[in-house]
């Protein structure tokens, strides 16, 4: 068997959606599969809507997917250039050669001739005067001659090229890889432009000369390219060559059986990437859109799909955009992922909501951030350094504490002299082992990387947690809580209280008893002092991570909240 080369050829017209994303993996599957070559091809010759920027945007696409190709506009390659508008000179070089065997020739007729032609055509077919022949063009131009033909192209008159097909052909068939047997009836061809007057080639004639220089052995696209098959063939034959082997894939359809689109949700690649899935998960997902291992496996991860995918198990019948089910994949992708990965693919993330560690309570590596030997800093002042005022919101209050101007100073010239991503990657390096600590607070719990931000904001804000109104009102205006908070204060105070989560709970989880209140009503008011709500990751992981200064800080300011409730005030 000869290479197996296949390309993946996107026009740049817009932004990769997740259709031109199954059809490229597909490609890139079944290239490593057979040990051959994946090419990237840019189809640009839509001059008037593809743009550098589209193109720039589907190289970042396919990368971030993690679809490495082996020949292509970034990387070269020996058939090369891989944009179709540095091609022109060789396709007028194929023009020549289909010229040379009458198989092509000029079409004079205007756009407004070949337009009026059609509608009287159609006109003629509905009141049952005509009962069609060739659809399209009529072959005015056909039965011109060669030399009044070279004339009027001398004298400057526009010309397009059409193809001449041969008036005794039948049937176009092909042996489809994935769909069978396909064949289009003469009827249904008509002698279709290769050239416009413009100078410029169509897509079908272009696409099979870049087929033909990049020697593909096999074309694997979307089932609506199957119109456009015959035609190439019929080019092919024309220029005496083997046409390749396709594989049509079918659509991929919305939950309500209509073509995916906008009005079903997000359909380009990069909305997903910025929505928070992982590569490997949507690569993992699209593949089973028309493609299945075994018809029970559901997680393929990228070696299983490059050893096992083949044509023959592509599916005829359309797949359904199941977004629960890319959900499903995408959470169980997290759950495996481990921490040092995770931390990695949520960077992005963390840099977009200015998630940075905050600073009086930083220590490089150190998930615990106070303990009974660091009860001052390096001048030798206590952690909170000079008090200052600021505000702890609710939804229908405002409550001033006081919190550390040192923590203020730091940050306001911390974010001055660097930008906030240069400030979250700075936290991250530095405080690497406590980011991670994060992932197990949130790996069982997220469907996405996006979704665990709101899940873990209360991490960084320092001092200061938004209070949830509703968690306000179940939880901290309830009798007796004031004081049981107060008790809380004065044990996490005791510089011997060891901070991490193990002692923290074997030491909290005796007080319910010692003061005689139930054990849900405690923990549900320190669990909102602490993380602001009464729904969030584990209590006492998140007092180990967010330090003793802030979790007592935080602790002060519920206090005083559900004692102006016990006060009336």
């Amino acid at each position: 068997m000869s290479e197996i080369r296949v390309r993946f050829a996107p026009s740049p017209t817009g932004n990769l959606h997740v259709g031109g994303a199954r059809t490229a993996i597909y490609n890139w599957a079944y290239a490593r599969r057979m040990g051959g070559k994946f090419i990237l091809r840019i189809e640009d010759t839509d001059l008037e809507r593809s743009t550098p920027e589209n193109t720039e945007q589907i190289l970042r696409a396919l990368s971030w997917l993690g679809l490495e190709w082996d020949e292509g506009p970034d990387v070269g390659g020996e058939y090369g250039s891989y944009l179709q508008t540095e091609r022109f000179d060789l396709y007028d070089e194929w023009l020549d050669k289909l010229k040379q065997t009458d198989s092509a020739y000029p079409c004079f007729c205007s756009a407004d001739e070949l337009k009026t032609r059609r509608d009287q055509a159609a006109k003629a077919i509905a009141e049952g005067v005509s009962d069609g022949g060739p659809s399209g063009y009529d072959r005015r131009c056909r039965s011109i001659s060669a030399d009044e033909a070279a004339a009027r192209i001398a004298s400057g008159e526009q010309h397009a090229w059409r193809l001449k097909i041969p008036l005794e052909r039948e049937a176009v068939a092909f042996d489809d890889a994935v769909f069978g047997l396909i064949s289009t009836p003469y009827q249904q061809m008509d002698d279709f432009v290769l050239v416009r007057s413009d100078g410029s080639p169509t897509y079908n004639y272009a696409c099979v000369i870049d087929d033909i220089e990049m020697h593909i052995s096999h074309v694997i696209r979307g089932n609506d390219h199957i119109s456009n098959t015959p035609k190439q063939i019929l080019i092919y034959e024309a220029l005496g060559i083997d046409a390749p082997i396709f594989a049509h894939l079918s659509m991929i359809l919305g939950a309500d059986g209509s073509r995916l689109s906008k009005r079903h949700g997000a359909t380009s690649v990069e909305a997903y990437q910025e929505a928070g899935y992982l590569p490997e998960a949507l690569v993992n997902y699209l593949s089973l859109l028309g493609w299945s291992l075994d018809g029970e496996t559901t997680l393929i991860d990228t070696p299983a799909l490059h050893q096992n995918f083949s044509l023959e198990r592509v599916s005829r019948n359309p797949a359904i955009f199941d977004l629960d089910k890319l959900n499903w994949i995408n959470a169980a992708y997290i759950k495996e992922m481990g921490a040092p990965a995770f931390i990695d693919a949520l960077t992005p993330y963390l840099q977009q909501a200015g998630f940075a560690r905050p600073v009086d309570e930083a220590s490089a590596d150190s998930p615990a951030e106070v303990t009974p030997d660091q009860q001052t800093d390096d001048t030798g002042e206590a952690p909170f350094g000079a008090m200052a005022s600021i505000s702890i919101v609710t939804d229908s209050q405002t409550t001033e504490i006081a919190i550390s101007d040192t923590v203020a100073k730091a940050i306001a010239a911390m974010q001055a002299s660097a930008s906030v991503d240069t400030l979250v990657m700075a936290s991250i390096t530095n405080n690497r082992t406590w980011y991670e600590s994060i992932y197990h607070l949130v790996a069982e719990r997220v469907k996405t990387l996006k979704e665990a931000l709101p899940m873990i904001a209360y991490l960084f804000s320092g001092a200061v947690v938004k209070l949830d109104e509703n968690s306000v009102e179940k939880c901290l205006k309830v009798e007796g809580v004031a004081a049981a908070l107060d008790k809380v204060i004065a044990l996490l105070s005791d510089s011997q209280q060891s901070w991490n989560h193990e002692t923290l709970e074997v030491t909290l989880r005796q007080l319910p008893d010692q003061l005689g209140i139930k054990t849900k009503t405690l923990f549900q008011a320190i669990r909102v002092a602490i993380c602001g709500n009464m729904v969030s990751p584990p209590l006492f992981e998140s007092l180990e991570l967010i330090g003793r200064n802030h979790c007592l800080a935080r602790l002060n300011a519920a206090m005083v909240v559900a004692g102006s409730f016990e006060d009336g005030s």
